[in-house]
């Protein structure tokens, strides 16, 4: 518990608590598992940030399904996209008449969704879809829009349940803005 304590000086405030995230992932589930009914599903998470909201959503998810991840970067070390997406790791099977779920962290400026989404549709998919715990739509820069929404979150540095800064801040429950003298240093 030291650890978390130490993690949670750094939150400026909760923006999304643990129960609100809990209840939501469960409302996505169901109504994922409502929109692809008998579909040949592959939910696709981006690593590593998506690994905690899909590991939740996928046992909320009542239809059968595949898992695969890729790794991707557009932030290099970062605090602000590159605007450049690199594939780390890619998906290990043909994406080929799947119906895809992307499930992501957060979407930003949209530019590696976008770069995504293209590139399994060319690859054979037969459509994509997206599920993102938070969507960040000022910072939007590629004409994409998630298809299921956890919450909208202001343009703040966020962290917690999945998401990092610096690799840290992953394991908290919840979603808290980052203090600006954590990262500006």
């Amino acid at each position: 518990m030291a650890i978390a304590t130490a993690m949670e000086q750094d939150i400026k405030r909760v923006l999304v608590s643990e129960e609100q995230i809990r209840e939501k992932v469960a409302e996505l589930g169901a109504k994922i598992s409502a929109d692809y009914g008998d579909k040949k599903l592959l939910v696709l998470g981006v690593l590593k940030g998506s690994f905690v909201f899909m590991a939740d959503l996928v046992r909320q998810i009542s239809v059968p399904c595949e898992m695969e991840f890729m790794a991707v970067s557009s932030y290099h070390a970062g605090v602000k996209t590159s605007g450049v997406v690199k594939i780390i790791k890619d998906i290990d099977i043909n994406p080929q008449d799947y119906h895809i779920l992307i499930v992501e962290d957060i979407l930003d400026s949209g530019l590696t969704l976008s770069y995504l989404k293209t590139m399994l549709l060319q690859r054979g998919a037969t459509d994509i879809r997206i599920a993102t715990l938070l969507d960040k739509p000022s910072r939007r820069k590629a004409n994409i829009r998630a298809d299921y929404c956890g919450f909208e979150v202001p343009d703040a540095f966020v962290v917690g349940y999945g998401l990092d800064y610096a690799e840290q801040y992953r394991s908290l429950p919840y979603v808290g803005e980052l203090k600006p003298e954590v990262y500006e240093k």
